[in-house]
């Protein structure tokens, strides 16, 4: 088994979690496992659990299984890459916790491309939202950024309309396999990304929407991208998660500024009262870049 293998066999191993996949890839980034059998391999992935205090009875169980077996051939009939290819964005890789694998569908060649400007917000945004965002994200915005979100309702969705509008680039996140729809509103459009734009998942094929997949997909927004545009952010909310994720990874952080009376802006404006960067305009997310 070859570094790669062994990478997506982790991957779509259940009892590891993000931690655990990292201490992995570090691992074998270190050694040679070619000539290892499965055998040996999950015995030094359990005593490598096992030393930074993490739980191997699940893990030791699927790793060996038939089931893993069949879950790998089924996905690797769709697209992915791992974090050894050179495909794989740096960005990305500098990242708490990298995604070890990311499957997806569309054009790979996005993740090239050196701006990029997530957005992320509410997934109940005002008319006022919208009309924020088409005063930020203009055509002159999607010229310069790819734009990075989640592809979840509300702001999420409008990004990416907002982008295809103007005829620029997007790129979107999922927190669900490629073959599900979350919001299944969505699937129009997700099919419309994944024919002409990118979609990226690190999980499998048919695994739906679960919680914590939500809170992981953030760090991969976050990490993708150079700025992070933050619209109509509720107190406590994923979105403010997002923004925290990208201040740690030195991202520069914007937030629309909204009425001080409204709900859903009691995020974005608290981010800028703690000092993020309020944006008005164009001239705001693109700064010197401007022509």
């Amino acid at each position: 088994m070859n570094k790669r293998e062994l990478l997506l066999r982790i991957k779509l191993c259940s009892g590891i979690g993000l931690k655990g996949e990292s201490l992995v890839y570090e691992w074998i980034n270190q050694c040679e496992i070619s000539s290892l059998s499965i055998e040996t391999l999950c015995a030094k992935i359990c005593h490598l659990l096992s030393e930074n205090h993490l739980r191997t009875q699940n893990f030791k169980i699927d790793f060996l299984s038939s089931s893993l077996d069949k879950l790998i051939k089924i996905n690797q009939q769709q697209n992915w890459i791992s974090i050894l290819d050179d495909s794989y964005p740096q960005q990305l890789k500098e990242i708490y916790l990298p995604p070890i694998i990311l499957f997806y569908a569309g054009d790979i060649n996005l993740l090239t491309k050196n701006a990029m400007l997530g957005v992320v917000g509410s997934r109940k945004c005002s008319k006022y939202a919208v009309s924020a965002m088409k005063k930020a994200i203009t055509s002159k915005v999607t010229d310069y950024f790819v734009i990075v979100s989640g592809l979840a309702a509300g702001v999420d969705t409008l990004g990416h309309q907002i982008t295809l509008a103007n005829q620029g680039k997007t790129i979107a996140v999922l927190g669900t396999g490629l073959n599900r729809y979350y919001p299944y509103s969505n699937q129009r459009l997700q099919q419309q990304l994944m024919a002409d734009q990118l979609v990226l998942s690190e999980y499998g094929l048919d695994d739906g929407p679960k919680k914590f997949h939500f809170v992981e997909r953030n760090r991969i927004i976050a990490g993708l991208s150079q700025k992070l545009l933050v619209v109509e952010a509720r107190e406590k909310s994923g979105s403010l998660i997002t923004a925290s994720l990208a201040l740690r990874e030195n991202r520069e952080v914007l937030a629309i500024p909204g009425n001080i009376d409204s709900y859903f802006s009691t995020g974005a404006n608290e981010l800028i009262a703690a000092g993020g960067q309020p944006c008005l305009d164009e001239r705001d997310l693109l700064g010197r870049v401007v022509i």
